[in-house]
């Protein structure tokens, strides 16, 4: 496997790459990261093979709060246009779809916790699930939600939310879930977000969601498969 350069885009500080570091690092990939929310400088596109975009608890609709969603959108834009691998995750699948042209939202319920996903028809058949159950349970933590770009693969869904996951021309992939979440990460999250967690349908309380914690082995097993996937392309 060839080293390949990694450049994370991070939104706040708590929802790092998580999995996707040990990944990277196991393979001796490079991975280097810009803090929008510490107003770092965005890298030349041509610096990096692969942009992975992480989540945040802001809409990609604020842009006056945080400016410099503006600018992030455009080198999402740029990375895709010149053909590198981008991942989003969370907020990141909602920006990659609104570079490609996709409205924004808020979902009609938020999704926060260990929820199953299950594969589109067109999920079953795209190589990149391979191996991967027709159904299996990730954790969630998101409000907004995104029409399917043109062009782009519907793979995954939700009883809660439609467009959980989407390809687009084999290198860009969107995913509102995290496979990435490690049991720092979820507890972070959980402590960063506790004032999220009220009583609802598709929200579970912290205790719930330390109490699956056990789950991320299995989401880092999907992932990895995911990656090894798009590092063929």
């Amino acid at each position: 496997m060839n080293q390949i350069r990694i450049h994370c885009f991070m939104h706040v500080h708590f929802e790092g790459p998580g999995y996707i570091k040990t990944w990277a690092e196991q393979h001796g990939h490079q991975i280097r990261y810009t803090h929008l929310y510490a107003n770092d400088e965005l890298p030349a596109v041509s610096t990096f093979d692969w942009l992975i975009v992480m989540g945040g608890p802001m809409g990609v609709y604020d842009q006056q709060q945080y400016p410099w969603l503006t600018k992030e959108l455009e080198a999402i834009k740029e990375a895709i246009h010149t053909g590198k691998t981008v991942i989003g995750i969370c907020l990141g699948s909602q920006l990659i779809a609104s570079a490609l042209g996709a409205n924004v939202y808020p979902n009609r319920a938020k999704e926060i916790g260990w929820f199953p996903v299950l594969k589109t028809e067109s999920g079953k058949k795209h190589r990149i699930l391979n191996g991967i159950p027709d159904q299996f349970t990730t954790f969630h933590w998101h409000g907004d939600t995104f029409d399917l770009p043109d062009e782009a693969t519907h793979l995954l869904e939700t009883a809660a939310c439609s467009n959980q996951a989407f390809l687009y021309r084999e290198r860009v992939l969107g995913l509102q879930f995290h496979l990435e979440v490690t049991p720092q990460t979820i507890s972070e999250m959980t402590k960063e977000g506790a004032h999220e967690l009220i009583e609802d349908q598709h929200i579970q309380t912290a205790e719930k969601i330390t109490a699956e914690a056990n789950r991320y082995e299995e989401s880092n097993t999907w992932l990895t498969q995911i990656l090894n996937y798009l590092v063929s392309k």
